[in-house]
């Protein structure tokens, strides 16, 4: 089947202001700080709802993340342009202030026709003075503004004894790692799954764009119990902590997300670092049976075979590789992301490909296989001609960026010292670090992933594939010139 014949069989090719009736649905599902650490990616994670999820679309075994940080991230793949072209790198600005007239993904569908709805966290809201995009949606948003450090159990329940923070620190107002017996809705996620099965009801009946904002597996490790018991803690992969051998410090952060800030920090004992890896585990099968929840009422109304379902997530994350925790970072493991997309009536279904792609793709590809007119500037590629062929591939590379000091805005000069630019091609990552002020390249790392996937070994001095790293340093240089900013 060609691209067109495949498009065509997604969405009638009828004006963007009149929507056909066969025109497909969008199910658009993100989840927040989760690598691809689950069961369809040969993780020992329990996901069996997203494992289903997979084998009914194509799974993207290669997909990266623009910046490795919540607000950039998101502000990136929902207005389809890199961070540095929203000027978005932290999470303290919202993605208006600097792009006023932007036209976002669900805000293309809403001016289209669609019904446009989102439940929990799609926009990154809660460090910025806008709460949400209204812009945006048809609806009213739901639980998409709040603090992860504020998802409390609520409940009138006190935490048993044995149960008590062993870590002398907390998550805002949760300890790090937390187990409690309680129902799913005592937390954020288990309201968000509750709300957008209510909202399918209500908006089943007309074209629609649902995102549904998952919270976790994004800290505190607090899913209920009953997650936490699907392992058995001492058959989870054990930790390798080790640090990439000559990797420049630029590549690394002080990880104050989880141990706290500068200078007051206690490193973990391994007993703690393996709950807190546990704890990860965790809160990832915890947001899969909220997820799936979502696609077993899709399905109880019949809606699957003419929705778009997408699922992802907003970056990778580290649970103590690299001496790291959390994101920020231009490593692998942060900039890696999760996808599926299921088409209706996919011919390739359960299929996986090594194609590399970005979350900036999402937009012309929905806009793709909707039949709708993108506005012009995207800065990503349509995926389509891979969901027909996962053999193919649409483009050589994938871009992620960090700044240093990985939270800038914090800091009393309030910008950033230097930009990491990481490109992933299919034999290498490369990374070169500018000084923000001049564009001047301060440092540079190469992990050949051939012989290296677990990127320990920067061998930018003595490189095996000469050929692969002038490549690399050709395409980085293409997309973001040294003077670039």
């Amino acid at each position: 089947m060609n691209r067109a014949l495949l498009t065509m069989t997604f969405a009638a090719m009828t004006a963007p202001t009149a929507i056909a009736a066969d025109r497909p649905n969008v199910l658009f599902i993100v989840a927040d700080d989760l690598r691809p650490e689950l069961g369809c990616y040969g993780s020992a994670a329990s996901t069996p709802n997203i494992d289903k999820l997979a084998s009914r679309g194509v799974r993207f075994d290669r997909a990266y993340c623009q910046q490795a940080v919540c607000n950039p991230s998101r502000s990136s793949f929902l207005t389809g342009k890199r961070p540095d072209s929203t000027h978005i790198w932290s999470n303290g600005l919202h993605f208006r202030d600097r792009n006023p007239d932007v036209v976002t993904l669900p805000q293309m569908f809403k001016e289209a026709g669609y019904e446009t709805r989102d439940v929990g966290k799609i926009f990154h809201n809660w460090h910025t003075t806008v709460k949400g995009d209204r812009r945006s949606w048809s609806g009213d948003e739901f639980l998409h503004y709040a603090n992860h450090g504020l998802d409390t159990a609520m409940i009138d329940q006190p935490l048993p004894a044995n149960l008590a923070n062993k870590f002398g620190k907390d998550y805002g107002s949760v300890p790090i790692c937390e187990k409690r017996d309680v129902p799913d809705e005592a937390y954020y996620d288990g309201r968000v799954a509750n709300e957008a099965v209510r909202v399918l009801g209500e908006i089943k009946d007309k074209p629609f764009f649902l995102a549904v904002g998952l919270w976790k597996p994004h800290a505190p490790m607090n899913a209920p119990k009953k997650y936490w018991d699907r392992y058995d803690a001492v058959k989870l992969p054990k930790l390798n902590p080790a640090r990439p051998n000559g990797a420049p410090e630029l590549a690394f952060h002080d990880s104050t997300e989880i141990l706290g800030p500068k200078g007051k920090q206690v490193p973990f004992t391994p007993e703690q670092a393996a709950e807190v890896r546990h704890g990860y585990y965790a809160n990832t099968s915890y947001m899969d049976e909220q997820l799936g929840k979502v696609l077993a009422a899709l399905d109880a109304h019949k809606l699957a075979g003419n929705t778009v379902i997408v699922f992802l997530s907003d970056h990778g994350y580290h649970i103590g590789e690299h001496g790291l925790w959390g994101k920020t970072s231009c490593f692998e493991l942060d900039a890696r992301v999760p996808l599926i997309v299921v088409p209706p009536r996919s011919a390739n279904a359960g299929k996986s490909t090594k194609a590399l792609a970005e979350l900036i793709d999402l937009y012309p590809t929905l806009a793709d296989l909707c039949g709708l007119t993108p506005p012009k500037g995207l800065e990503g590629k349509s995926l389509v001609s891979v969901l027909e062929d996962p053999t193919t591939s649409v483009k050589p590379a994938a871009f992620t960026q960090h700044p240093r000091p990985a939270y800038f805005d914090r800091t009393e000069k309030g910008v950033p010292e230097a930009m990491g630019y990481s490109i992933r091609t299919d034999r290498v990552r490369y990374t070169e670090w500018r000084d923000w002020a001049t564009g001047k390249v301060i440092a540079r790392e190469l992990y050949e992933h051939a012989k290296d996937p677990g990127e320990l070994r920067n061998v930018i001095d003595s490189p095996s594939d000469a050929e692969a790293l002038k490549d690399a340093v050709q395409l980085l240089n293409e997309q973001v010139p040294p003077a670039k900013r």
